[in-house]
């Protein structure tokens, strides 16, 4: 369990003036998946949304399977053994150093995040891991990631790299501007790299996911996320080629097994995924 700090009450893991009693995303996330980095109020908020759209958390663990997926092709079949993993969160259950590092702990990830309390967290959890770190940065900004001086000093670009964009694009509402952040990190890296994208859908939801939220948008006082179909998501790979299988829905992306496809109908996970190589020039 997280450390307390007794004498203020809260735990060690959470930046000063952060307030335990505000629901936080990344926190909700790290509850999503089991974590344990998180406060009463975020459960509350989460266990809410499930009232009204059972699927949520589902849609998280097949999110994160995924993940686990990829890193497991990148590794065992391409040799990467360096990610850049931007919107990463709090670095919960399976993230992955967790995953790539079981496989090889020379395996070298740089978290990037732009909430100040998922990179606190995070660069607590990583203290005594010298292969991984965390820095705060925002993806609409990727030269500043870039050029970074913990990315520089973490990471080699001159070796391949596979860059993780896992539920963080959605939050970017222009196309054109979206697709200049993946062009960007194509330019950045060598041939022989990867980029890694699991994006928000509604298309092919059933009817009843799409009445669902419905209920919680209208509950919602604003939003700032984009949903993109296949025709607006596969522009985000250009320079990139997919492999097999291509832009699909998550639980359809290389699965393990039948556990991996746990919805009666994959497009309930509401999120396109894909996985892109550079070509070499």
């Amino acid at each position: 369990m997280a450390e307390m700090n007794h004498l203020a009450g809260r735990p060690d893991w959470l930046p000063e003036g952060i307030s335990p009693d505000i629901p936080n995303i990344a926190r909700m996330y790290d509850y999503y998946l089991g974590g344990f980095h998180n406060f009463p109020v975020d459960r509350m908020f989460v266990d809410r949304v499930a009232q009204v759209y059972p699927d949520v958390r589902p849609a998280a663990v097949a999110n994160r399977n995924f993940i686990r997926r990829a890193i497991h092709f990148l590794m065992e079949q391409q040799q990467i053994n360096q990610f850049l993993d931007i919107g990463s969160g709090i670095p919960t259950v399976g993230n992955v150093h967790e995953i790539a590092q079981a496989v090889d702990p020379d395996t070298r990830v740089m978290y990037v995040d732009i909430d100040p309390v998922a990179v606190a967290i995070s660069q607590r959890l990583l203290q005594d891991n010298t292969l991984a770190a965390a820095i705060q940065g925002d993806a609409n900004f990727p030269e500043q990631i870039i050029s970074h001086p913990e990315v520089i000093k973490l990471l080699d670009f001159s070796r391949p790299i596979a860059v993780i964009m896992a539920a963080v694009l959605h939050f970017i509402p222009d196309d054109e501007k979206a697709c200049a952040i993946t062009r960007y990190f194509h330019h950045a890296v060598c041939p022989g790299s990867f980029l890694v994208i699991a994006h928000g859908t509604y298309e092919n939801a059933p009817q009843e996911v799409l009445d669902q939220l419905h209920i919680l948008s209208a509950g919602a006082k604003t939003t700032n996320y984009t949903h993109r179909t296949r025709a607006r998501l596969l522009p985000l790979f250009e320079g990139f080629e997919l492999v097999e299988p291509g832009l699909v829905d998550a639980p359809l992306w290389r699965p393990d097994g039948p556990d991996d496809i746990f919805f009666d109908q994959p497009s309930r996970a509401l999120n396109l995924v894909g996985v892109g190589m550079k070509q070499p020039a």
